[in-house]
């Protein structure tokens, strides 16, 4: 009972977590985006590309596009990465179209197209970085590029430029030369922003721990911080004296607690700290 109560917990979790960052999305598609006809990728690109010259709204593009691209989803990536997707995609649909409806938008909201640029390419990117942490994507060509992701040796970032690229180039003939300029400056911005997003999110810490007397420092990293180490005995190479080395890893804010603790406590052991955003184990992130 305990196990399924966990599982349904953060199922919740990742569902919340989904709905913020699609909200997150729809403003900075809506706001930013579509007012000044950036086309740097995405359904939501294609969308005001195609808006341009048919009879039908972006939203509305943007939805027949994204269920036509939910069913690649479904055959190349799984049954759980399409349920999370399709609830992105229909979310993120649904809101773009509300909110023509309820906050109709005839002009940007600045005369700034850079600063307007750079929401439009924060936002939509963060809210992509946190969908492909959690195994999903935004739907649209996101789920091109988890394919290419899957299936090639390309990271999500070259994926989503690959994708896009056709997009951008799309947009330099339907639009003016600096509409184009502006989409293909979003479309760099875009691929470099999902890559350090992600890494930002599972960024950990790497602890190296050399010291004479291991079992404060051990206790506190079990019953302090709920974490794990591995410890291992060692030799100093110039005086030869028995050393104990400790290693574990944990995120930022235990880190920080961890090595107060041992510069309080133990100031004479030696400390070296690494970053790593690719962290896989029981704790972290799971093999699959």
């Amino acid at each position: 009972m305990d196990k399924n109560m966990g599982i349904v917990k953060r199922t919740l979790e990742e569902y919340l977590v989904l709905t913020a960052a699609t909200i997150v999305m729809i403003v900075g598609v809506y706001v930013f985006k579509f007012p000044n006809n950036f086309s740097f990728g995405g359904v939501t690109g294609i969308a005001v590309v195609f808006s341009a010259f048919l009879p039908i709204s972006a939203g509305t593009v943007n939805f027949i596009i994204n269920m036509a691209l939910l069913l690649l989803g479904f055959l190349f990536l799984g049954k759980d990465f399409g349920i999370k997707t399709a609830y992105i995609s229909i979310l993120l649909s649904a809101g773009l179209s509300a909110a023509e409806k309820l906050f109709p938008m005839t002009e940007p909201v600045t005369d700034q197209p850079v600063l307007e640029l750079m929401y439009a390419i924060i936002m939509p990117a963060f809210s992509s970085a946190v969908f492909f942490n959690i195994g999903a994507s935004g739907g649209g060509t996101d789920i091109i590029a988890m394919i290419l992701k899957k299936y090639t040796k390309f990271n999500i970032g070259t994926a989503l430029f690959l994708v896009d690229l056709i997009i951008v180039v799309a947009a330099c003939f339907v639009f003016d030369a600096k509409t184009g300029l502006f989409s293909f400056c979003g479309l760099l911005a875009k691929s470099l922003v999902v890559d350090q997003v992600i890494e930002g999110i599972n960024l950990c810490k790497y602890f190296t721990i050399i010291c004479n007397d291991p079992d404060p420092i051990c206790d506190f990293i079990m019953y302090k911080l709920n974490r794990s180490a591995t410890v291992y005995k060692a030799e100093g190479a110039y005086e030869h004296n028995q050393k104990t080395v400790i290693i574990t890893v944990m995120n930022r804010g235990q880190a920080v607690e961890l090595r107060n603790f041992i510069r309080k406590t133990q100031p004479s052991s030696f400390i070296a700290i690494t970053n790593s955003s690719e962290i896989i184990g029981r704790g972290f992130r799971g093999l699959n």
